[in-house]
């Protein structure tokens, strides 16, 4: 009688246990795809607009600053300036060859392709945010204001050749 009972059972444990490997095998299979770790290229996107980000972060209220949209703190601009010339020179090395496509970028293909005039306008742009930075901390306002708008016609210069809007 034994027996009988196992042969009975046994086209459903077996049944069951195809069930559960398969539902394994696909949550194993689609957990390896969600952890595929990502690529070079898409690592340089994802530094260089977290880089962007933190800089549009500070560069935004030194704007409103400059507009007469906030009131003037002489303190916060300057600190804000600081950050500004601080992740400035981190940018260049979010460009590196190879990393124009892998995920969503505003960046042109025309970077690579005119790699040395890219970098020419991006050391401009490092170098204007280094003097706002010097000038902020002297508090003298329109002279801050003049530093951040020779740094918007900086990065201007070059989003006019190399961002798509």
């Amino acid at each position: 009688m034994k027996q009988s009972r196992d042969f009975r059972w046994r086209p459903v444990t077996n049944t069951a246990l195809a069930a559960v490997l398969v539902a394994l095998a696909s949550v194993v299979l689609h957990a390896q795809a969600q952890d595929k770790p990502p690529s070079k290229a898409e690592q340089a996107i994802k530094y260089r607009q977290s880089v962007y980000k933190v800089i549009l972060w500070n560069f935004g209220p030194i704007a409103g600053m400059a507009q007469g949209k906030i009131p003037y703190d002489a303190a916060d601009f300057a600190r804000r300036a600081e950050r500004v010339a601080t992740m400035a020179p981190m940018l260049l090395e979010g460009y590196p060859e190879g990393s124009a496509t892998g995920t969503t970028t505003r960046a042109r293909p025309e970077i690579w392709e005119h790699k040395d005039e890219f970098t020419k306008l991006m050391k401009d742009m490092e170098g204007k945010a280094a003097t706002l930075a010097t000038i902020s901390k002297d508090g003298d306002f329109e002279k801050s204001k003049a530093a951040l708008l020779e740094l918007a016609d900086a990065c201007k210069a070059c989003h006019d050749k190399y961002r798509t809007d």
